[in-house]
């Protein structure tokens, strides 16, 4: 068990006693803070929105509609499977993330 201070005589007393056993004096309350439980969605949108723009930020300079100029060509297996897997799987883990916020 836990041990805290009386405010009045200064004395530790056991933390569930709630009058003071030396001097007698009521022991004010100690307020238990709550863990509030996040909602699990919140981390879930919000990593799906960030995959979905990395993704069209990455198809936007890898597809060629950039006005900059990349020495190094990228595989056409990125622009037409992997991007777009990307994004989809960010809007798959956004879904998921706003289905899991409303049933909680």
């Amino acid at each position: 068990m836990g041990e805290r201070q009386c405010v009045s005589c200064g004395k530790y007393v056991e933390e569930h006693l709630t009058d003071c056993p030396f001097c007698r004096e009521p022991l004010p309350e100690i307020p238990h803070l709550r863990a509030t439980l996040q909602r699990e969605g919140g981390p879930l949108i919000r990593r799906g929105l960030l995959w979905m723009l990395l993704a069209a930020v990455l198809y936007y300079f890898a597809a060629g509609y950039s006005p900059l100029d990349f020495p190094l060509p990228f595989a056409r297996v990125l622009t037409d499977y992997l991007l777009p897997l990307l994004f989809l799987g960010g809007l798959g883990q956004a879904t998921y993330g706003f289905y899991h916020s409303i049933m909680q």
